[in-house]
């Protein structure tokens, strides 16, 4: 008679380490920041010193899901507990990490700068915004694969911004559109028509009028808010550059 095969409860297998990593975005000085980390200088880790995007390993005990480690990861760096959040791509090989082979899942979050509160962490030196552009980023010297994460973050936002209303997340509400405008000149590095972009975002039908709003102007602009902070809204057509 044939036994029939059973399947094993043990872990009979190399597991690779498996973190998650969080771009985290906000508009700050007319200036698109991320958040960064350094590590501590005084430990056997890898990348001693150097800076990093917030994150680390998935706690099976605490992490229903892997979105729910990045809102963990955002919560306790910022404060922010129900941003934009967004899966942004996957990274994994046996060289990425000194410590043996690893996967890390990248998420990016957009938050409004006004209200967030910075916190270390246990095993972080220090916290920062960086604008996206200075020569920090641009030279390769993040730990990890992180400059690459970076970029790609980079890219998939400002590409995502020519036709959607995600820079509306960057903003406190109540905010105007002259301030919404130009959050979105700020996020893609350009001028971006003004003729229309009233007309687009009205059309959209994606914003709450919430009264208006103090200015030295003799007629106070009037503020908006987010009908649906869950989803963004998409548009027909990208951004048409002002000339």
């Amino acid at each position: 008679m044939a036994t029939r095969k059973t399947a094993s409860t043990k872990n009979d297998f190399p597991r690779p380490f498996t973190t998650v990593d969080v771009l985290i975005f906000t508009v700050i000085d007319d200036a698109l920041k991320v958040l960064l980390v350094q590590r501590p200088s005084d430990t056997g880790e890898p990348h001693p010193g150097a800076w990093a995007l917030p994150g680390g390993f998935v706690n099976v005990d605490l992490d229903a899901d892997l979105e729910a480690c990045a809102r963990r990861k955002l919560r306790e760096k910022t404060g922010v507990a129900s941003p934009y959040l967004e899966q942004l791509g996957s990274w994994g090989s046996a060289a990425r990490d000194p410590r043996g082979w690893s996967a890390t899942h990248a998420y990016f979050a957009l938050i409004a700068s006004d209200g967030v509160t910075l916190a270390k962490g246990a095993n972080a030196a220090d916290v920062a915004w960086f604008t996206v552009d200075q020569p920090l980023l641009a030279k390769k010297k993040l730990a990890f694969d992180h400059a690459a994460i970076l970029r790609a973050g980079v890219e998939r936002l400002r590409s995502k911004v020519e036709y959607t209303s995600l820079p509306a997340y960057l903003l406190p509400e109540p905010f105007t559109l002259p301030q919404l405008q130009r959050t979105y000149e700020v996020v893609l590095g350009r001028p971006v028509d003004k003729s229309g972009f009233r007309t687009r975002m009205m059309a959209a039908d994606f914003l709450a009028e919430a009264g208006v709003v103090e200015s030295d102007s003799n007629r106070p602009p009037m503020g908006y808010r987010l009908k649906d902070r869950g989803t963004p809204v998409f548009f027909p057509r990208t951004f048409s550059p002002r000339g």
